[in-house]
């Protein structure tokens, strides 16, 4: 025969809970804008990797690499960016690039390809940026 639940129990089992949800929300930081958060690497991207060629990425759009978690970047001609591909509102992968934004399919997010920022939520942050070197007509991960 078991017992009932007490109070105390319940409110014991809840607050693990909600510590472990915090704990795995954790990867995305708090809204401190801290530099640490911004210099994570995307999983999947191994530095030196060849993504593309310079020609591949059209100016004022982009190419997202879905393996790498990365999305490449042309605002203006010759200006090249990178982002993790990971949307910040839940963790999906974007999945286009057009008119100046990428766009994640799951809750409609939008970001700019200058810089990553939200141009529409319900994401909450930016995405984070990703090093990476253009030279001799080609984009690799650094």
């Amino acid at each position: 025969m078991t017992s009932p639940a007490t109070r105390r129990t319940v409110l014991l089992a809840t607050g693990g809970a909600a510590a472990a949800l915090t704990v795995g929300c954790s990867e995305y930081g708090d809204d401190d804008n801290s530099s640490s958060s911004s210099s994570k690497k995307s999983p999947n991207a191994s530095a030196g990797q060849e993504l593309a060629k310079t020609s591949d990425i059209p100016v004022g759009g982009g190419k997202i690499f879905a393996d790498e978690k990365v999305v490449v970047t042309q605002p203006t001609k010759d200006d090249f960016k990178a982002f993790s591909a990971v949307c910040t509102h839940q963790g999906c992968t974007v999945g286009t690039v057009a008119d100046g934004l990428i766009h994640c399919p799951c809750h409609g997010s939008e970001f700019r390809v200058a810089d990553g920022s939200v141009a529409r939520g319900p994401a909450p942050k930016p995405l984070l940026p990703e090093q990476i070197t253009v030279a001799g007509g080609a984009i690799r991960l650094t």
